[in-house]
């Protein structure tokens, strides 16, 4: 996970929210803290879970680990 440290990373939640930022750190329980994080909403009507509507700005965001669906990581973020 250390090759993560400063890379751009989108989490989609059991909610539908989608979140954008950079990863920061995690610890034991799978909690992630985002920097520079960014939420989309899940666009009404839409059938999939990590469909991005329009943004709004969180700054710094914490994920609790039992909410996360999936992550991807963007290898191109410097």
């Amino acid at each position: 996970m250390e090759v993560w440290l400063n890379k751009n990373m989108k989490i989609c939640m059991t909610d539908g929210r989608t979140l954008i930022g950079v990863f920061l750190c995690t610890d034991r329980d799978r909690n992630i803290i985002l920097g520079s994080c960014q939420e989309f909403l899940k666009s009404p009507g839409s059938y999939t879970s990590c469909a991005p509507g329009e943004p709004r700005t969180l700054g710094l965001a914490m994920i609790p680990g039992r909410h996360i669906v999936s992550i991807h990581v963007d290898d191109q973020s410097i």
